[in-house]
């Protein structure tokens, strides 16, 4: 395997995994830095394939192809987390795999996920490991509330959830996700949603992006704010929350931490994700370093940017059919299109990011 103990020099691969959105901005921000991208998706008609000199369409799970493009790559990455554990060992045989196989192990399980933050001592909704229509009525029983049924792996934009508020619904809701292991968690009554981005270096060096509100809806993310509602100490405390969970997980790269924020002001964390986040696309913009410079960085190997930003914001997806209006949102703002063939509803097609003179959260 190759060793990655000296930086990735301008001119050298970086690999990516995956090529929808998160795999093309990951591969711009690459070229700004003098390094070329090596895009692995498993079908062919990826966004990313468009800007990269570098390409190869096959299966996730193909060790043979796998092989090949690691052995092509200085490093590798991946802009999405559902994907198959042996395959990325298999990756990490022959090259340097960052954020490393521990760290996608642990947040692809949302129990395992769970777990591991409230060994951390952080704050979560309650939460109960379900695995039968049986055990999804005795955990609602434990749960005392209403709650929110989830497949343990996969699921995103709300995909592979129920809200239930009863031990039958909660039963129905586990025989509708055809016998997938589920998590039991309670119902969250917050205040607003937030998030943290943050970076991880080879060098346990750290940086946090300011915290952005989140507004979702139909389980989708409509846009993110900065500055949000959070006070100076609860940034403090969200960035420091974020620290804890990169260094126990050993992590090199871009992470993102969703949190809840409680009425009592209380930050809650509801998921992790090992990449690059919608949440964090403000920073392209806003900031010197954005979340995707930041993590091709780190990935190679090289000193963290500064995160500070220089500018509020307000990121807003483009959704479905709303990219007809093209035209009309060019003249209003920072316009990203992801080169998607087909806007389908529900599908994040790109998005739009407008400033505003920096005022201090």
């Amino acid at each position: 395997m190759k060793t990655l103990h000296k930086p990735v020099p301008p001119g050298g691969t970086i690999g990516i995994i995956g090529g929808g959105q998160l795999g093309r901005m990951l591969a711009l921000a690459a070229a700004r830095l003098g390094l070329k991208t090596y895009i692995y998706n498993d079908a062919p008609d990826a966004p990313a394939f468009q800007v990269t000199g570098q390409s190869i369409a096959a299966p996730y799970d193909d060790l043979e192809k796998l092989a090949a493009f690691a052995d092509a790559c200085d490093a590798v990455t991946f802009e999405f987390e559902n994907l198959p554990a042996h395959a990325i060992a298999h990756l990490a045989e022959h090259v340097p795999v960052r954020p490393g196989a521990q760290a996608l192990a642990i947040t692809q399980d949302r129990l395992s996920e769970k777990t591991f933050v409230e060994k951390l001592g952080l704050k979560t909704a309650p939460f109960f490991d379900v695995t039968s229509a049986g055990q999804a009525c005795e955990a609602f029983g434990k749960l005392g509330g209403r709650g929110i049924l989830k497949t343990r792996r996969f699921g995103y934009d709300g995909k592979g959830q129920a809200k239930v508020s009863s031990a039958d619904e909660a039963a129905k809701a586990f025989e509708s996700f055809k016998g997938a292991p589920a998590i039991l968690e309670g119902f969250v009554d917050f205040a607003y949603e937030a998030s943290v981005v943050a970076a991880r270096g080879a060098d346990g060096g750290f940086a946090a992006y300011d915290p952005p509100e989140n507004d979702h809806e139909n389980h989708i993310l409509r846009r993110s704010t900065v500055p949000s509602r959070l006070s100076a100490p609860q940034v403090e405390e969200a960035k420091m929350i974020a620290r804890q969970i990169g260094d126990a997980l050993d992590y090199v790269g871009v992470f993102a931490v969703e949190l809840f924020v409680a009425a009592d002001g209380a930050l809650l964390v509801n998921e992790i994700a090992p990449r690059v986040h919608n949440t964090g696309h403000w920073t392209i913009e806003a900031c010197a370093c954005s979340q995707f410079e930041q993590h091709i960085r780190a990935v190679a190997g090289w000193p963290l940017g500064d995160p500070v930003r220089h500018a509020d914001a307000v990121m807003e997806n483009i959704i479905g059919a709303e990219v007809e209006a093209w035209q009309s949102l060019a003249r209003t703002g920072a316009l990203h299109l992801y080169g998607k063939a087909e806007s389908r509803l529900g599908r994040k097609m790109g998005h739009i990011t407008r400033l505003k003179p920096l005022t201090k959260p």
